[in-house]
């Protein structure tokens, strides 16, 4: 490819909505461009990445049993209606209307789609087990789309569905997906852990996040010497160890005045008491209007994702004023556990431990001294409910957890028969009585991958991409292409190479040696051949990693052996 007749425009300025190093990066570097919010366009060189990343994971699909597919990205609303996510799913869906009023969705996710294709394709349990995947553009209606590609509203994925005849059968098919999954992380060149997760809106028994080590990270990852990880929703805490309540240790209730004051942090330099002092009362709503107080020591935070697990709900949401006072009787921010009875209520493990606390008083301007559980309220149930916090420990060795941050860019779900009762996709087993197929689901975010790649490599230059799903591989960059001399050596080091099967780019370009420079660094490409004069006297061109900006001189006619060697050692 001759860049003077490639379709690549870089820019020297950092968007002003690019609000991340691989926003601002893909588009500086003519990957990608905005078409709308959460919407982007993908340029020759931007799809160039997205195919290799694409051919990786075709690559170890395939050699893992996977059959490849194409699903419609068009979905009827009966099937969604089926699996109950219809109305479970929420505003995220992005929902049509044909011309006749029938309703359809554009597929944020396939399990509805191919549990049915299954259904009416697959009998018998001689026809299984089966994994099929495919590479489909999904759709979701973020709230807030941003960090590029990395949250938008239509993106690249590849999603697989296994089908078992058993739990047995289906861990197999789950471990094997998931060591592919190892496996393509690491042939695109990333630094990854898999880590625990949340199931969320795709549901099922348990779930994989394969997470992208980086600072830039928009998830928290905790992780433990004893092998133990997961990420924040997931991540399991075990019961704080409780004050011992001597005799007459508990004080009775005191109501004291705090005009003003809703927020633990105004309450507590008021009293001069410390913030795990307090109990926090938060209302939720949830399902058709319901209300839940779930109570959690001051100085932590609810973790939503437990608290939708135990309601067994899609979403829950922090009720609004009307519905917080006419259940407490006061205003947001003065609500407590004492009293309440149109709700039931659940405590974090965190609050057990708090001996004569305070909370509010479900009256406006006024906070409750020397609350005690048992005595004063009862909770429905004491379970763990908030995020972890640094200093936590590890529930499985006792050890201090640590605290990173990451990208998802893979998950693997446990989906059993979710789908395959709720659709009622069944097949005959070896006694011929029906049978509901045991399902897994796997996908990875094709997009997600590139982006998380530039988070990880780069610098304050441009992109440092991994060698494997790079755009180009070399790039030959003649610093006078109309020179006789330098463009004859060039031409021959860019065919040699063409020949033997690289990804090559040759800068032939009318500019100055600084643009054709800046321009290779920008883009990341990780090999660059420079052909000038002072070389070429000593029969020599430079040759430069990108990653390191480590640069040295080699013989014309070893320069393809040069090249060979560096490619074949990063791949």
């Amino acid at each position: 490819m001759r860049l003077s007749e490639y379709f690549l425009s870089t820019l020297k300025e950092i968007p002003k909505d690019a609000d991340t190093v691989s926003h601002q990066l893909m588009i500086r570097a003519g990957m990608i461009r905005k078409l709308a919010s959460g919407i982007y366009e993908f340029l020759p060189f931007g799809l160039r990445a997205l195919r290799k990343v694409e051919n990786i994971i075709r690559d170890e699909m395939d050699k893992a049993g996977g059959q490849e597919l194409y699903l419609p990205a068009l979905l009827p609303k009966d099937l969604w209606d089926k699996s109950g996510r219809w109305a479970l799913y929420g505003p995220e869906l992005m929902r049509v209307k044909d011309r006749n009023g029938r309703e359809f969705c554009l597929g944020p996710t396939h399990e509805e789609i191919i549990t049915d294709l299954v259904k009416r394709e697959i009998r018998s349990y001689r026809d299984l087990p089966k994994l099929l995947y495919q590479f489909q553009v999904k759709f979701r209606d973020e709230i807030r789309p941003r960090f590029g590609v990395m949250r938008a509203r239509e993106f690249l994925m590849k999603d697989a569905y296994s089908f078992d005849v058993s739990q047995e059968s289906a861990e197999e098919t789950y471990r094997k997906v998931f060591d592919c999954y190892n496996r393509i992380f690491k042939r695109c060149g990333l630094r990854f852990r898999a880590v625990e997760a949340d199931t969320g809106a795709i549901g099922g028994s348990f779930s994989h996040e394969f997470m992208v080590v980086a600072d830039t990270g928009e998830e928290g990852i905790i992780t433990c010497g004893c092998g133990y990880a997961a990420n924040v929703e997931k991540a399991e805490l075990g019961r704080e160890s409780s004050e011992k309540k001597a005799p007459g240790q508990e004080k009775p209730l005191e109501e004291v005045e705090t005009p003003g004051m809703k927020t633990v942090s105004e309450v507590g330099k008021f009293l001069g008491e410390p913030e795990n002092k307090f109990i926090k009362s938060l209302v939720y709503g949830y399902g058709k209007g319901e209300l839940i107080v779930v109570l959690v020591r001051g100085d932590y935070e609810v973790n939503e994702a437990k608290l939708r697990k135990y309601l067994g709900v899609n979403e829950v949401f922090l009720a609004d004023e009307k519905r917080i006072e006419k259940l407490t009787g006061a205003p947001t921010g003065f609500a407590g556990p004492v009293g309440i009875k149109n709700a039931d209520i659940l405590a974090d493990y965190s609050v057990e431990g708090i001996v004569n606390g305070i909370s509010g008083a479900n009256k406006k301007d006024y906070h409750v001294r020397n609350i005690n559980i048992g005595r004063d309220y009862k909770a429905k149930a004491v379970l763990d409910l908030r995020k972890p916090v640094e200093g936590d420990i590890c529930v499985k060795c006792a050890k201090k957890l640590a605290f990173s941050r990451g990208i998802e860019v893979g998950h693997t779900f446990k989906l059993g028969t979710k789908y395959s009762e709720a659709l009622q996709a069944d097949f005959l087993d070896r006694q011929g009585d029906k049978k509901p197929f045991v399902m897994g689901c796997y996908g990875i975010g094709v997009s997600r991958i590139v982006a998380a790649a530039i988070e990880q490599g780069s610098d304050e230059k441009g992109i440092i991409w991994p060698m494997s799903i790079a755009p180009f591989q070399v790039t030959v960059v003649p610093l006078k292409y109309d020179e006789p001399g330098i463009k004859k050596v060039s031409e021959e080091i860019y065919n040699d190479l063409l020949k033997s099967g690289y990804d090559v780019i040759i800068d032939d370009r009318d500019e100055r040696p600084g643009v054709k420079f800046n321009d290779a660094d920008l883009t990341g490409i990780p090999v660059r051949i420079t052909v000038g004069d002072r070389s070429l006297k000593e029969k020599k061109v430079e040759l430069t990693l990108r990653k390191g900006l480590k640069t040295e001189k080699v013989p014309v006619d070893e320069a393809l052996s040069a090249v060979k060697s560096i490619i074949e050692k990063q791949i």
